[in-house]
């Protein structure tokens, strides 16, 4: 039973001018002021002269202190706990590049599909990076050549873009992950079509060579496929890699397209060569993301 002595019973309980109780005794329990049974807590004068109890201030929160796995769950369910399918597509605030960047790709696509064909092959004629465009207008042709998708958006390189280009913004950032697209673009197109202007000038190639219809993404697409492969854990990176690279191979020897093939392991190659630039840039924007957490500033690890 609890009981709580007052200034009252205190008076009651100690007669005037008599002995006082032992300090062991029940008396002791009633003159502490304190529940029975409890240990003595402290006493704090408030701003009315009133003693109040100090509550207990709350212990520092250890970072490595989560919540623990449960005993006996894989490693295989953990993992799948924590994959969110969500993330495999472009966002306006997540992916905001590759996410504008699609949108205008299927604008594109739907023109190409559903406008007039003599409009249509005008606009491509317009945006092609052919050696004739690229000595004329290189800026305005390299931009809008970007701009249509071959096949359109039933194509595989559509299905890839979408894909590759958001694990890589997610990874790097919309400014670099651009960087990485157009980089592979132009300088794939720039070695494509380079080759193709000095075949005609040593008579290799005929000169309508120099007019030929050149446009799409998949420059760009197979450079950051390269690119997010040194991204990738090895067990994941490695088979991406091989297989679109055998893809492209197998292309070539079929000899259907060879400038365009070639073009694409030239894209292949240059993704692969910013591995070191990348993996840097993934670091970054890591320390970066975890800097604006929120709380991160406020996180206490409790000393050992």
């Amino acid at each position: 039973m609890e009981r709580i002595a007052t200034a009252d019973t205190q008076a009651s309980a100690t007669p005037s001018g008599g002995p006082l109780a032992d300090e062991s005794g029940p008396a002791s329990s009633l003159d502490s002021g304190l529940l029975d049974a409890m240990p003595r807590q402290r006493e704090v004068p408030d701003g009315a002269g009133e003693l109040r109890f100090a509550t207990p201030t709350p212990a520092a929160v250890s970072v490595s202190a989560s919540t623990p796995a449960v005993p006996g769950e894989s490693r295989v369910l953990l993992a799948l706990r924590g994959l969110h399918p969500w993330r495999l597509l472009p966002t306006p605030t997540g992916t905001p590049f590759t996410f504008c960047y699609g949108l205008l790709l299927v604008v594109t696509s739907l023109v190409a599909q559903y406008a007039d064909p003599t409009f249509v092959n005008h606009l491509h004629q317009a945006s092609s990076t052919d050696v004739t465009h690229l000595l004329r207008d290189p800026f305005l042709v390299l931009v809008a050549s970007a701009l249509w998708i071959v096949g359109g958006v039933v194509s595989p390189y559509a299905f890839l873009f979408l894909l590759v280009l958001t694990a890589l913004e997610r990874r790097i950032g919309g400014v670099r992950a651009a960087g990485v697209f157009l980089s592979g673009h132009i300088l794939a197109t720039l070695a494509t079509e380079g080759t193709v202007g000095i075949a005609v000038l040593v008579g290799h190639l005929p000169d309508s060579s120099l007019h030929r219809l050149d446009y799409g993404i998949s420059f760009g697409v197979a450079t950051s496929i390269g690119a997010l492969a040194g991204l990738l854990r090895p067990w994941l990176g490695l088979p991406l890699i091989t297989l679109f690279g055998w893809s492209l191979v197998t292309d070539l020897i079929a000899f259907t397209d060879p400038m365009t093939n070639w073009g694409h392991l030239i894209s292949l190659t240059i993704g692969i060569a910013t591995w070191p630039l990348i993996r840097r840039w993934a670091r970054a924007a890591q320390v970066d993301r975890a800097a604006r957490a929120p709380g991160a500033a406020r996180v206490e690890v409790a000393g050992v």
